[in-house]
């Protein structure tokens, strides 16, 4: 069974464009080989961060929102923990968007004027 994950994670402020597009490349083939399916990266560009992490004050933000199985987070997480280049990452499970039925109107009484 799939699920919609969405992976927020922020490189080194150091790196160039080739070595930011190379990190982007590889974890997205790390996800393709533990099955996921539906990737899309959305690279959010340099930014300032909130408070200082690892003696940075910027980091290059990178969105991955896909759907793979459970088992695929751990060594996607894995990789990124031992990795020099990510700063920080957060990977959020999405809600499964669930076609609620329509709400029933009840029906209110009329008042019916009484005649004489």
């Amino acid at each position: 069974m799939t699920t919609s994950y969405e992976t927020m994670y922020i490189l080194r402020p150091d790196l160039g464009d080739e070595q930011v597009e190379q990190a982007i490349t590889k974890y997205q083939n790390l996800l393709r080989d533990q099955g996921a399916e539906e990737i899309q990266i959305q690279n959010r560009g340099k930014r300032r961060l909130a408070y200082e992490i690892k003696k940075h004050r910027d980091g290059i933000y990178i969105q991955l929102n896909y759907t793979a199985p459970a088992t695929a987070i751990a060594p996607f997480e894995r990789a990124m923990r031992l990795s020099e280049e990510v700063i920080r990452y957060l990977t959020v499970k999405q809600e499964a968007e669930e076609e609620k039925p329509p709400k029933e109107e009840k029906e209110k009484p009329t008042k019916v004027a009484a005649s004489v």
